[in-house]
């Protein structure tokens, strides 16, 4: 009963509107009303949530993104990825994906991505004759290459989720190999469109104007060497890395490229402190839930259940993606990562599944919940950027889905994409 009150309850609060950090608690605090437990235990599980160190990174992480996206270092990037790749047919497109990985490298987020480069390529892209849903599409589901290529907060915040015993520098390793090969597929789907509809290609400037892009672009660049080559290295912790990061961009961004406005530098700091207040509020109240979902034996009874449909692994690990990919539609990613991962990482360590490999599989699957409606972000965004509707949008994105489940079944059912890098630090 008290497992059908926290779940219920939990549905009923999302169903009329309320934040999904809000509905954990208001759940969570239902259910230990009903087992008699002091309301009291309530916060102090929240409070034992946010009291990692660790998670401290999060919010330099994402201060050291805010001041990239507002300090022009995009419009380098832009510049790199077009003199490298954009004399190739539909180059545009394949310019938009390249310069999605090196600036998801160095924001760790998808939405900056999209408002960083799909302000400055989707207008371009049309006014060269792009279809506009197609500029919108690519410009979004290659946003997720931020999400999975390190330095990426959702990382951080799984390695928690986990309970501290999985290595974030390992997971940082973990994640070069997936995010570029997702970047991969998306470009090879992006360029049979591209042939298809005979979208142009620009034209090749020489290796001497690539030479002056790739000096102008890897000052940006050497943010994400430090956060992730600090930890890896182990001369910095995860959050000390984020720290010196962070100071890095600011340094850079004022005084070498000097491209960030005061304007630009509260704004900056502004969106940091929002989205570190929506994510520790979050980790916060998942907390308290996962208790109770432990306290009531969740991860042993669905793991009996799956086990129940079918004892293969392969299959077992489709019908995990399978739940994950409709959950990822309806909710936020934090919120799941924070809920799904006390509950579905014993199942995949019962099959053998490294928890490294399990969360870039992780990170990937709810990846793509921000690119389908109806609650994506991603999607939303893009469009508003695009200037188009969500339904025009949805009707030519299949191709993208496609490419994205590729790097997705290659990650869950093949180890060494994901464990290959990490290997090394054995």
């Amino acid at each position: 009963m008290g497992l059908a009150i926290l779940l219920g309850v939990f549905g009923i609060a999302v169903v009329i509107g309320f934040p999904v950090a809000f509905a954990m608690g208001i759940a969570a605090a239902s259910a230990f009303m009903y087992e008699g437990f002091p309301m009291l235990l309530t916060f102090q599980r929240a409070t034992a949530g946010i009291t990692v160190f660790s998670l401290l990174a999060i919010p330099f992480f994402v201060f050291a993104g805010e001041v990239m996206l507002h300090g022009g270092i995009a419009r380098r990037l832009v510049g790199l990825a077009s003199a490298l790749v954009g004399h190739f047919k539909g180059g545009l497109a394949l310019v938009n994906i390249f310069a999605s990985m090196l600036f998801g490298g160095i924001s760790g987020s998808a939405v900056a991505d999209i408002s960083a480069l799909g302000s400055l390529l989707i207008p371009v892209m049309k006014e060269r004759g792009y279809r506009a849903d197609y500029a919108v599409n690519v410009t979004v589901t290659s946003s997720l290459a931020g999400i999975v290529i390190p330095p990426s907060h959702n990382m951080i915040i799984f390695a928690v989720a986990a309970g501290g015993g999985i290595s974030v520098s390992k997971l940082f390793l973990a994640g070069v190999v997936p995010g570029m090969l997702m970047c991969i597929c998306l470009a090879v789907a992006a360029y049979v469109i591209a042939v298809k509809h005979n979208y142009p290609a620009e034209a090749f400037p020489g290796w001497r104007a690539v030479g002056r892009t790739a000096l102008d672009a890897v000052p940006g660049l050497i943010t994400a060497v430090i956060i992730v080559g600090g930890t890896l290295s182990g001369v910095f912790t995860v959050t000390e890395s984020g720290a010196f990061g962070a100071i890095y961009a600011l340094l850079l961004t004022t005084f070498y490229y000097r491209s960030l406005s005061w304007q630009g530098f509260v704004t900056s700091v502004a969106g940091a402190v929002r989205t570190t207040s929506m994510v520790m509020v979050l980790i916060a109240f998942a907390s308290s839930f996962a208790y109770l979902l432990a306290l009531y034996q969740v991860p042993g009874k669905l793991s009996d259940l799956l086990v129940s449909i079918s004892d293969n692994p392969i299959v077992i690990l489709l019908m995990i993606n399978v739940i994950l990919l409709i959950l990822g539609m309806i909710m936020d990613m934090a919120a799941l990562i924070l809920i799904c991962t006390p509950i579905f990482l014993p199942i995949v360590k019962g099959l053998g599944m490294d928890p490294v490999q399990f969360g870039i599989m992780l990170l990937v699957n709810l990846g793509l919940g921000l690119c389908t409606p109806p609650v994506g972000t991603c999607l939303f965004v893009g469009c508003a950027v695009g200037r188009i509707k969500i339904e025009q949008s949805l009707r030519s994105i299949w191709p993208f889905y496609l490419a994205i489940l590729v790097a997705l079944l290659l990650v869950t059912y093949v180890p060494q994409v994901s464990l290959f890098l990490p290997s090394f630090l054995n």
